[in-house]
């Protein structure tokens, strides 16, 4: 039988790294910490026949790390790029294997392709001795913050005019802004009062914030009688208007608002105001909550961040696009191939 074996060539691995890829089931690691190292790190050995590889060793990878080793694969293609992680998210790994990178991880999970070899493994374990991120997640209202920069991607933007653009404290857009800076997403110009941000890769941006912006939500099941779908959008949105309850459609919805897609839509998905009751919003939807067989979800999140930067589309309020793009992400019923249309489409990164 075929054995895998990874030789570290001139200690390139550290000991995180080692255990890491000990713990993968048939995966073997031969020290030679002597060998010359000729162009690359490692060598991985399968079947008789051995591929030099790079390494890249991280504590944690998500898509933002992930793009930072695509471009590097891309400055320097001289062999191929292998990530040994503590932890990795799926929105990485995903990256990550789309451009041909390999990954390993402390999860578990690891991903190989190589001329004659693929190893694919998908893990469930906790790192060892994880704990809970003290970094500034982008979800809420630090979520904001990213859809600001992501609408003027090339503006430069003073810590203050985010702020007051993002409608959040001065003290949390510094924070994202740290944070994205430390993510290699955005980068600083000048000093002092005259110091600003610019995105530097937008991209990786929207991926980051769409891996992490992960709410609750409560929703409000309603049937409204209507010939057709896109009657059945518009009186919903006339409703609420005169209700004067704000609202942002998103969803399949907004979707063939924005960028009509070839798909039905059986479920029509709206944003309203937090603090607004549930039996108010039916009524004033004009709709009968029903506990299935729904046409109506209305959502509600703690705040009214999903509001922010809404559009008015055909007379309708719509989420942003890029709120859109989330929102159909994390839609079961062909989001992730209308999201993929919208990004194509509208969004263009």
């Amino acid at each position: 039988m075929n054995k895998l074996e990874i030789v570290n060539k001139g200690n390139a691995f550290e000991a995180e790294a080692l255990r890491i890829l000990r713990e993968i089931p048939g995966l073997t690691v031969v020290d030679q910490p002597a060998a010359p190292k000729r162009g690359s790190d490692a060598i991985v050995r399968f079947g008789g026949k051995g591929t030099p590889v790079f390494i890249e060793c991280k504590q944690r990878a998500n898509a933002a790390t992930a793009w930072q080793l695509v471009h590097r694969t891309q400055v320097r293609p001289e062999a191929p790029l292998l990530l040994i992680a503590g932890e990795t998210t799926a929105d990485a790994r995903a990256i990550l294997q789309e451009h041909g990178i390999g990954v390993v991880d402390g999860l578990g999970n690891a991903h190989i392709e190589l001329p004659g070899l693929l190893l694919h493994l998908e893990g469930r374990r906790r790192p060892r001795g994880a704990r809970g991120s003290t970094r500034t997640r982008l979800r809420g209202k630090a979520g904001i913050v990213p859809q600001a920069l992501l609408l003027r991607p090339e503006r430069a933007w003073q810590v203050k005019e985010l702020a007051d653009e993002a409608q959040v404290s001065a003290a949390l857009a510094h924070r994202v802004l740290t944070r994205l800076e430390a993510e290699g997403i955005v980068a600083a110009e000048g000093t002092g009062p005259n110091r600003v941000r610019r995105v530097t890769n937008p991209t990786a941006l929207l991926d980051l914030w769409a891996e992490e912006n992960v709410e609750r939500q409560t929703r409000t099941l309603a049937y409204l009688l209507a010939q057709t779908p896109r009657r059945l959008v518009k009186e919903i949105g006339a409703n609420l208007g005169r209700g004067g309850i704000d609202y942002a459609l998103t969803g399949a919805a907004a979707g063939s608002l924005v960028a009509p897609f070839i798909t039905a839509v059986p479920v029509v998905d709206v944003w309203v105001k937090a603090t607004a009751a549930p039996e108010d919003l039916c009524q004033a939807v004009g709709a009968n909550p029903v506990a299935e067989g729904q046409n109506v979800v209305l959502l509600q999140a703690k705040d009214d961040a999903p509001l922010v930067f809404r559009e008015k589309i055909k007379g309708l309020w719509v989420v942003n696009r890029f709120r859109l793009y989330v929102d159909l992400l994390r839609d079961p019923r062909r989001g992730r191939e209308q999201a993929a249309h919208l990004r194509r489409e509208v969004i263009g990164f």
